[in-house]
């Protein structure tokens, strides 16, 4: 018997949207300000999945530049029709300061999963999450929340719909609110299943946090009345402390070849006490450091309403997968030594696409090259890139050759959470001119450094990052066999939706390499290894 271990997909990989084509499944995440944009994993038996591709891989897809942290791409909706892959998904800025934001929002296609995606199609501002809706006559429609930034008005102003003309590439007819939501509040995800007659409508409600869950409503029309499933919300950890999987939301139905019916859903995971097997507020903090990661439940029809298979509405750790064959994916090598053209596919830079103008893997054949330019804490040009921690217990590990001549010139390894929220080792000149290592931060938008470490002059430095539940701890090398530990240990917590006051903080944390030259001249930093090892 096969066994679905949640979380499926681990680490920041939220708001899964699900579809099957034939034999394949594959689910689409939200990518937010990481480039490119949406990850989209695939599976042949529901219980292992592989990253297989992503949709939007440069700048005419998604044009994301000066964007914040948090903004970019919220919540994609995958779907297939008419012999092509459909994908909307919003690019949304100009969240602070403000009753109002920036939510426009897309639609692209494609004839196979691996593309080419077409350029993006408008669908409309009313607000983030929109999905596209295929009925069975032919009929496309756009669902969408609503954002009502109006001084005394709920934000979540409920859940339109509108006909899409896909002739003319445009939205048609009127515009009607179908659900204004519950009193769970902050509804958004909209996406609409037939089965048997009904329009199921599923969105997210409650929020983000620790009350986010999965609301239910059905109609004969499309255009509604909508009426409430009994059991509401039919998922949610809300007020269970205890439960391994929180913040629970967010879902979709999928129905396998036999016809059983699975939900996709996120979660998180809180830190664990080690000894006592405990989650929750009372170890940790609360805090969720790889973010919002994506699960799957076994779902029953009963009276023409779905019901999580097993009872209740707490999410399950370990779910009966489908009546399906075993389809193992080959493992990805942990170790990459850039001796290919192209960057591993977990790699991900930040609001623009990797280009020959900082990043280069012939210049020095075997080797990254990193061409330094703003410091981290931009939002516009950094030479990053990174991949998402997906593990509680993990190491990542590099080797650089990097000769600066000025102390504003820096390269070497980082933990990133936002451009307020980071750890980094860089390798720099002290004032005298000689090699140096030096553990800096910036927590909750304050900066601060430790203490330098000065090197003997040396071609190549071996940096490492261990993750170990809540600690972080950074080391080097002069030869990769002698490891010296270098500065404290490190709060992980403070990488996390949780941590800090800002509401906007949705993303995961990253682990990766870096090069910053704030002289303007562009000094390279060499890498020759990216190795990446992590416990179950």
């Amino acid at each position: 018997m096969n066994t679905i271990e949640n979380p499926i997909i681990p680490g920041f990989n939220p708001d899964p949207s699900i579809v099957r084509v034939g034999d394949d499944y594959y689910i689409a995440t939200s990518t937010f300000e990481w480039f490119p944009g949406v990850q989209i994993h695939q599976s042949r038996d529901l219980v292992h999945w592989k990253l297989c591709t992503h949709a939007l891989v440069d700048q005419q897809h998604l044009n994301m530049l000066g964007m914040d942290n948090s903004e970019g791409v919220y919540a994609p909706a995958l779907s297939y029709s008419d012999g092509q892959f459909w994908l909307c998904f919003s690019n949304v800025h100009s969240c602070r300061g403000g009753s109002w934001m920036a939510t426009p929002c897309f639609v692209v296609s494609a004839p196979s999963i691996s593309g080419p995606w077409s350029l993006p199609v408008s669908i409309g501002n009313y607000g983030f999450d929109p999905s596209l809706f295929h009925d069975d006559d032919g009929k496309k429609y756009m669902l969408n929340m609503l954002w009502d930034g109006r001084q005394g008005k709920n934000k979540f102003g409920g859940i339109v719909l509108q006909e899409f003309d896909v002739s003319t590439g445009k939205l048609c007819g009127p515009v009607k609110t179908i659900f204004t939501g519950t009193k769970l509040g902050c509804t958004e995800g909209p996406q609409i299943l037939k089965k048997d007659n009904f329009y199921y409508l599923v969105t997210a409600e409650g929020g983000t946090s620790l009350d986010h869950a999965v609301t239910v409503c059905r109609s004969h029309s499309i255009w509604g009345p909508y009426e409430l499933h009994p059991q509401n919300p039919i998922l949610s950890s809300r007020f269970q402390e205890d439960a391994p999987l929180q913040r629970a939301g967010h879902g979709f139905f999928v129905k396998t070849q036999g016809g059983q019916w699975y939900m996709t859903h996120l979660c998180s995971r809180q830190i664990r006490d080690p000894e006592q097997g405990l989650y929750g507020p009372k170890y940790g903090n609360g805090r969720s450091i790889l973010g919002r990661e994506s699960a799957i439940q076994a779902i029953e029809w009963r009276d023409d309403w779905p019901w999580l298979k097993g009872g209740g509405t707490v999410p399950f750790e370990q779910v009966k997968g489908p009546d399906l064959p075993t389809h193992i994916w080959p493992a990805r090598p942990n170790r990459d030594d850039f001796d290919q053209p192209q960057l591993d596919i977990n790699f991900a830079s930040l609001r623009e696409a990797v280009n020959p103008s900082w990043l280069s893997l012939t210049e020095r054949p075997g080797y990254l090259r990193l061409k330094g330019r703003q410091y981290l804490y931009s939002r516009y040009q950094q030479s990053l890139i990174a991949r998402r921690w997906q593990s509680f217990n993990a190491s990542a590990q590099t080797a650089i050759e990097f000769k600066p001549t000025h102390f504003m010139q820096m390269a070497g390894l980082v933990v990133y959470y936002s451009r307020k929220d980071h750890y980094f080792l860089k390798q720099t000149l002290s004032d005298e001119g000689e090699t140096a290592l030096q553990i800096c931060q910036f927590i909750g938008g304050k900066y601060d450094e430790h203490e330098l470490v000065l090197l003997p002059s040396c071609e190549r430095i071996h940096l490492k990052v261990d993750l170990k539940q809540q600690w972080y701890q950074f080391s080097y090398s002069l030869d990769s066999n002698y490891w010296v530990a270098i500065g404290p240990r490190l709060n992980s917590t403070a990488l996390s939706d949780e941590a800090g006051n800002d509401v906007f903080r949705f993303t995961g944390s990253f682990v990766g390499l870096f090069a910053c030259d704030l002289t303007g001249q562009n000094l390279h930093a060499d890498f020759d290894y990216f190795e990446y090892l992590q416990e179950p």
